[in-house]
């Protein structure tokens, strides 16, 4: 079973996603909360697979709930949970640690897939909301220069894998594309990510997409 926490202020929330992801046999929610802070403590008492994490909510919001399960020895992918009217908020929690976002309005199909995909380790975006969230990085972030920093201190080849990673491919779709075996691809990106200082293979798109490389 895929171990679930749902942390969101609106409990017809909740109680939605709990209905939706159980009825897929192999998900369950095993716990809820409805503020970051008690969202946090959740995670810490149930060890859940993935994480379904709101942003706007009182008290400690998701931004600072997701940077404090990033300080876990073991954090658990965390996917943003967004009505899509806040894109700077989901770029921010995106850079903090989370594994992606979904809007809210995913139907019930694609929500359990993406939630399995997630499970797995993989990064979990919308292309149409990833369309947005890369205009919105492009148009207001001030970190460009520091991308293009970042990226310069790659190998030609680390920087090629990076533009293919943030174009959403996978590793098995990088190395099909550079003609490369699946394992030499893993190793370019673990040395990658320990290069650009990512927690994960989002932040390190995100670079990819701030330095011009997608």
């Amino acid at each position: 079973m895929i171990r679930v926490v749902v942390v969101d202020d609106e409990a017809m929330v909740c109680r939605f996603l709990s209905t939706i992801l159980g009825a897929s046999g192999d998900i369950e929610v095993v716990g809820q909360a409805h503020d970051g802070a008690a969202g946090v403590e959740e995670v810490v008492r149930q060890r859940p697979d993935v994480v379904l994490m709101d942003l706007r909510m009182p008290g400690v919001d998701g931004i600072t709930a997701i940077e404090r399960l990033g300080r876990l020895q073991d954090p658990p992918p965390i996917v943003v949970l967004t009505t899509f009217d806040a894109d700077q908020y989901v770029l921010r929690a995106l850079r903090a640690g989370a594994s992606g976002f979904l809007v809210k309005s995913t139907p019930p199909e694609e929500l359990i897939g993406l939630v399995r995909v997630a499970a797995e380790g993989h990064t979990v975006l919308s292309p149409a909301a990833a369309r947005r969230l890369i205009a919105a990085s492009a148009d207001t972030h001030p970190a460009r220069d520091r991308a293009k920093e970042l990226v310069e201190s790659l190998t030609e080849r680390e920087a090629e894998v990076l533009a293919l990673l943030g174009e959403g491919l996978s590793n098995a779709q990088i190395a099909a594309r550079l003609y490369l075996a699946e394992a030499t691809i893993k190793g370019y990106v673990s040395r990658m990510l320990d290069k650009l200082g990512c927690a994960n293979r989002t932040q390190a798109g995100l670079i990819a997409h701030d330095a011009g490389l997608v």
